[in-house]
């Protein structure tokens, strides 16, 4: 939380920047000295997002900052500027064209990240001033949005199912949450067959993680994460460059760990039940095996078709469990499926809902905080392609087709219909760096998904 700092009354030691476009340029440049006006010919500044312009007084030291933006992207405008601005303080000046100072806070911070647990920091970011009210806002989101990313870019020898664990525990540690596990073996005397199943050809045994928190007479709401630490597809073994970013595979717990964090620190008024089945999917001799049948928590016997399709194994027990609390609503967040890249790219989640009101209330959500997810159908005609011919149904089927919108109707047969329910198919990962973006692990949704959550639980 480092680069944004409270902006104190009568603050005069950090610089102004102030923002702009072409649109206002000219006025920008008339509130300037005319040997800076000079300086900015010379050095062809144009106002043009992206870049920017450092201005000196009299004296040649640094005065003031102007910084190109899109307007209509506040969010962006200034992510790239914590790692290039001189190291110091800077704030926002009013005179600046963007509309949502909030918004450029937030994307500041983002732009700021740096993940620094196996080298050190290249540099300290420079340091916005915001003021208090939006500091206590933003340094939350921020927080949550770093342990997003730190918990997927750290690889999968330090951040095993153990160590999912071990970032449940310290919540509850934290927040005053009850926290408890089923490993190993006792997954099945528990009657989690399916996220044993899946986990259990690893050195490093399976397990369920519960953190429940809140009060008893509140609304239960039930969030739970893929916490699939490494994916080698099982003995559907995946091929060399499909394997290489596996570490990811656990995204969806990373999301729900930080969704958590937001709620409780909030003290939303709420019942929570956080779950992370947290397994490595590996090839070993006891490994699950195409064509095994399973028999699930629910009682659904599901045909392993494909023993890569593993995300929505672990999931439905989990799905199960919570769906037996009688909930008020259910959350899953799981990088589930490539096809949902394929249809949105990744930068868009796929949202699934079995309640209309619901996605639109999360989408609008998302609308409003600049953290855009995607409405797929749950169309379920499509359930015919996981037919099985010798149980109820199986885990994934022959067709290429549809295969987010198939995965989320494996997912939808362990809720009953009684209960709200809502689907995230994330992709937790940024290919390659942008402004407040930097490439590695990214929180898709948890934004979204937190303002949804304090619109509905509201005091």
């Amino acid at each position: 939380m480092s680069a944004l700092i409270e902006r104190k009354s009568g603050d005069r030691q950090s610089i102004a920047i102030e923002t702009t476009d072409a649109a206002h340029f000219t006025a920008t440049k008339r509130r300037l000295s005319a040997a800076q006006r000079r300086w900015l010919s010379e050095t062809g500044f144009e106002a043009a997002p992206g870049t920017f312009a450092l201005l000196s007084d009299t004296n040649g030291k640094l005065a003031r900052v102007l910084a190109g933006v899109d307007a209509t992207d506040a969010l962006s405008a200034l992510a790239h500027l914590p790692r290039l601005l001189p190291e110091g303080s800077y704030h926002l000046a009013a005179e600046g064209v963007l509309a949502d100072s909030s918004q450029a806070a937030l994307g500041w911070a983002l732009g700021a990240y740096e993940f620094t647990r196996y080298r050190k920091a290249k540099r300290a970011p420079a340091k916005l001033a915001v003021a208090a009210a939006d500091l206590q806002v933003l340094a939350p989101l921020v927080d949550a949005t770093a342990q997003v990313r730190d918990l997927v870019n750290t690889p999968t020898e330090d951040m095993g199912p153990k160590q999912l664990a071990e970032a449940v525990n310290q919540l509850g540690k934290t927040y005053k949450g009850k926290v408890r596990e089923w490993v190993g073996d006792e997954l099945l005397k528990a009657n989690f067959p399916t996220i044993h199943a899946v986990g259990r050809a690893s050195h490093r045994s399976p397990r369920l993680i519960e953190l429940t928190w809140g009060k008893a007479e509140h609304p239960k709401l039930a969030v739970i994460g893929k916490g699939v630490c490494f994916d080698t597809g099982g003995l559907d073994l995946k091929p060399a460059d499909g394997m290489r970013w596996m570490k990811k595979d656990m995204g969806g717990a990373a999301h729900a760990i930080a969704l958590a964090r937001l709620i409780m620190e909030a003290k939303l008024p709420v019942h929570l039940q956080l779950l992370i089945p947290a397994v490595e999917n590996a090839v070993s001799g006891n490994a699950l095996r195409p064509g095994e049948v399973v028999i699930t928590r629910a009682g659904h016997s599901v045909e392993i078709d494909n023993t890569d399709a593993e995300g929505r194994l672990v999931l439905c027990d989990a799905l199960a469990y919570a769906s037996e609390q009688q909930p008020d609503l259910i959350v899953d967040f799981a990088t589930l499926t490539g096809a949902a890249r394929v249809a949105l790219g990744p930068d868009l989640p796929a949202l699934f809902a079995n309640r209309d009101e619901l996605a639109d209330n999360v989408l609008a959500a998302g609308r409003v905080v600049n953290d855009p997810l995607w409405r797929l159908p749950l169309w379920r005609p499509y359930r015919k392609m996981l037919d099985s011919y010798l149980a109820d149904f199986a885990n994934s089927g022959a067709s290429r087709h549809a295969g987010a919108i198939t995965a989320a109707l494996y997912l939808e047969r362990f809720v009953p219909e009684s209960t709200a329910w809502m689907h995230l198919d994330t992709y937790a990962w940024n290919d390659a760096d942008r402004p407040g973006r930097p490439r590695g692990g990214e929180a898709m949704g948890v934004r979204a998904f937190f303002a949804f959550l304090q619109g509905r639980y509201s005091r």
